[in-house]
C-alpha cells in the first residue's frame, strides 16, 4: 500500500526528493512535521543553507534516528522540506557523516531550483 503524499500548503512546501523519501522510509506526512516541529537534535544541514532536525526512534536493542533536512524561506514565508531520511544506530553530535558526492551534487541541485 502507498503512503498518501503530501501536498503543498501555504508554509510548507515539498520537494520531489522528500516525497521520494518519505515514500522509501515510510515516513507519514505528520511524522516529518512532528520531527521538524519537536527534534531532539538540531544541526546545520549537509547542503549549504539548510538545517537538519531529528528525532530519536527505534529501541535499545536496535536504535534509529529520523532526519529531516529543510530550508526557511523568505518569500514566500514557510519552510521547503528537501529530504528525510532514517538513519542507523546514533550520529556523534556535531559531526557531519560521510556522504558520497553524487548525493551532494543531487541536493546542490533540488536547492538551486
Amino acid at each position: 500500500m502507498l503512503l498518501k503524499l503530501p501536498k503543498d500548503t501555504e508554509k510548507v512546501y515539498w520537494t520531489q526528493h522528500s516525497k521520494v523519501k518519505m515514500r522509501q522510509y515510510r515516513f507519514s506526512e505528520k511524522r516529518v512535521l512532528k520531527i521538524f516541529r519537536k527534534p531532539d537534535r538540531i544541526e546545520e544541514g549537509i547542503a549549504e543553507g539548510t538545517i537538519a532536525a531529528m528525532q530519536l526512534t527505534g529501541t535499545k536493542k536496535n536504535p534509529t534516528e529520523a532526519w529531516v533536512m529543510y530550508v526557511v524561506l523568505k518569500k514566500p514565508k514557510g519552510i521547503k522540506i528537501i529530504s528525510a531520511w532514517r538513519y542507523p544506530g546514533r550520529t556523534p553530535i556535531g559531526e557531519r557523516p560521510i556522504i558520497p558526492s553524487d548525493t551532494l551534487e543531487e541536493l546542490d541541485n533540488i536547492l538551486q531550483k
